[in-house]
């Protein structure tokens, strides 16, 4: 898929804002589906008998089905009109969701999660070559900003409000309450996206062999093992403001808003980094991200502290917009496979946090115990960050 566009498909502003706005509602739905059952982890498993930590690996089946679902999905639909591409995905998403609201088993809830996160990288690679191929060039990257600005919306609002509704009516009705928002966008999607006949197709070889090149796995692997800290940090977020910050189930919505607004700030920081740094603003931010995980433990005793560090771990969502870029450039020939890689990189990194946060805490170590592990991953983030440059003759 070429994002760049066909002469005279250019959408009129009005238009092309309604578009966004349509597929920015599906953004607004995979991310509250994707963090909504870290919010509501102690709830779940009350109500399942289960341990955080098992809950931990629905939260990594998720996030495996973000891996499979992402490449194969886009590889898949290759030949499909990308309307059609978008309602199929976001229906799978709603059927995905609302079989997780009515999840008897701990078993069924993994393979519903998996099941759930499968359209998730799919959808945001073919909104973003949507968007950016029906503006004129200049406004691409506006276009796409604002179609994943519902992911970030709904780390500050989506979660939060999903998590209050858990506690309140059970954990299930969040789950259920997603899936109405992702029939609400396929409903938006089908008003609003034109249906273009003579759109460009894809060619799967042709994409496929754009990931032939190494330096498109450093990315790649820089998301994955660099990212997977912030997952290990957020994906605990409630019990360890039950257990170590000794609050009431009350706030934890308020931690979670707390770590939305520390990724907007990062979401808005890292582009401008890598606006002034290329693929320097990587290294930095990686950097910091040990900084404010080896912080985090220490904050954890207080509301106070755990809402500062909780929002400082947030930014590290500044990390997201200069690998997509990075990624975007070095496989500039497939842009929907590599824009759909780069989150299910992310979503590998969603799988290890949670594994190796719940590995330590299983072990003893406490649940603090998860800002270490996640400063680890940041270090091996940045090895491999370090290898990339040396590889690429320092740029």
């Amino acid at each position: 898929m070429s994002i760049h566009q066909t002469p005279g498909h250019v959408l009129p502003a009005r238009s092309a804002a309604k578009m966004e706005a349509a597929m920015a509602v599906g953004s607004f739905a995979i991310g509250t589906g994707e963090f909504a059952i870290m919010g509501l982890m102690p709830d779940i498993a009350s109500n399942l008998h289960l341990s955080e930590p098992q809950v931990g690996h629905a939260i990594s089946a998720y996030a495996l089905g973000v891996m499979v679902g992402a490449p194969l999905l886009a590889i898949l639909g290759a030949r499909l009109l990308r309307k059609h591409m978008l309602l199929l995905l976001m229906g799978l998403y709603a059927l995905g969701n609302l079989a997780t609201a009515f999840t008897p088993t701990f078993s069924s809830l993994v393979a519903f999660r998996f099941i759930s996160g499968l359209p998730h990288g799919a959808y945001f690679g073919i909104a973003a070559v949507v968007a950016s191929s029906m503006v004129s060039s200049d406004k691409r990257a506006g276009a796409v900003a604002r179609v994943m600005m519902g992911l970030t919306l709904a780390m500050l609002l989506g979660n939060p409000i999903a998590t209050f509704l858990g506690q309140h009516l059970g954990w299930r009705s969040a789950f259920a309450l997603v899936s109405l928002i992702a029939l609400c966008t396929i409903a938006l999607v089908w008003r609003f996206v034109p249906e273009r006949r003579d759109e460009p197709r894809s060619d799967p070889r042709k994409e496929l062999r754009a990931f032939t090149k190494p330096q498109v796995w450093m990315a790649l692997s820089i998301g994955a093992i660099g990212f997977a800290g912030m997952f290990c940090v957020f994906s605990y977020l409630a019990p360890t403001m039950l257990e170590v910050t000794k609050v009431t189930p009350q706030w934890i919505p308020f931690g979670l808003a707390a770590f939305g607004v520390g990724g907007i700030i990062g979401n808005i920081a890292g582009g401008k980094l890598f606006d002034r740094l290329q693929f320097r603003a990587v290294g930095l931010i990686l950097v910091w991200s040990m900084a404010v995980l080896v912080f985090f433990p220490f904050a954890a005793g207080s509301l106070w502290g755990v809402l500062l560090g909780i929002g400082l771990v947030g930014t590290m969502v500044a990390l997201a917009a200069p690998l997509q870029i990075r990624l975007m450039d070095i496989a500039h020939e497939a842009p929907s496979l590599a824009a759909a890689s780069n989150h299910a990189a992310f979503n590998l990194a969603n799988a290890l946090g949670p594994w190796f946060g719940g590995i330590a805490i299983t072990a003893g170590f406490g649940w603090t115990s998860t800002g270490y592990i996640g400063a680890a991953t940041a270090l091996i983030g940045l090895g491999v960050y370090l290898v990339a440059r040396r590889m690429h003759g320092g740029s």
